[in-house]
């Protein structure tokens, strides 16, 4: 009582000074003690949201990029043919209007070396400059996440809310220890809980589409495409032959 009280008569001496061209932000106590709690939420859910990512990034390294994929951008990217145009427009797309409320996910699908992994880093590393938390992981390191939260006597449920709570999980090299019924179950949970509260998921695999169907099931590809779910073919070859330092075109 004693807070509201100087609270309020701190109120009515501004009131008193202001001038009256200038409208204050505050009428009443209600108003303003209904400012300090939105605040505060706020603050609790940008502490919440960091807490999270720090302990992705200890877990994975520095949201799970690899190092020679840490300055792949949009500007880096080589195009060379109307379907790497496209595959560009689409994940540049993407990177622009992620988030506004819609929680689209992707798959990229193609061979090795055919820069599946550029534009999904391209698309993170844009994310990040922007604020957002991103993860990538590839689903032989998260197993072995996994199996050391078993051996260390732990729930693996930990992990799943540090996976589910970014902005954006990319998951790479999916299928590529196919037949592994503990990978399967291990990733119907992310994506079964992610698109559940609404937050995207990206696929990055060398199989097709009818593979990835048998790999995954068709629940969780048609989940997939919730939102407008975009999928894009890699059908190119490989260019690593000629990666080297990636420089921005000017």
């Amino acid at each position: 009582m004693k807070n509201m009280i100087g609270t309020g008569g701190a109120l009515e001496r501004l009131k008193r000074i202001i001038p009256e061209t200038v409208t204050p932000k505050f009428t009443s106590v209600a108003e303003w003690q209904a400012w300090q709690e939105e605040e505060g939420r706020k603050r609790c859910d940008e502490i919440n949201k960091l807490n999270q990512r720090n302990r992705a990034e200890k877990i994975f390294g520095r949201a799970g990029i690899q190092a020679l994929h840490r300055s792949c951008s949009f500007a880096n990217y080589k195009v060379s043919s109307p379907e790497q145009r496209q595959a560009f427009s689409l994940a540049k797309s993407y990177a622009q209007n992620f988030g506004g409320g819609g929680f689209a996910s992707f798959v990229f699908s193609g061979a090795p070396g055919t820069g599946k992994n550029h534009l999904a880093a391209a698309i993170g590393n844009h994310l990040l400059a922007a604020g957002h938390s991103v993860l990538v992981v590839t689903i032989p390191d998260l197993m072995l996440r996994v199996r050391e939260c078993y051996d260390d006597g732990q729930s693996e449920s930990s992990l799943l809310n540090d996976l589910c709570g970014v902005d954006l999980l990319v998951l790479d090299e999916v299928g590529i220890q196919r037949g592994t019924s503990g990978e399967k179950v291990i990733i119907n949970q992310v994506i079964d809980r992610r698109l559940s509260s609404m937050r995207p998921v990206g696929i990055l695999t060398n199989l097709n589409h009818g593979e990835l169907v048998s790999t995954l099931g068709a629940r969780v590809m048609d989940r997939l495409q919730m939102d407008g779910g975009m999928w894009v073919n890699f059908d190119w070859g490989s260019y690593r032959k000629n990666v080297s330092h990636l420089r921005s075109v000017k």
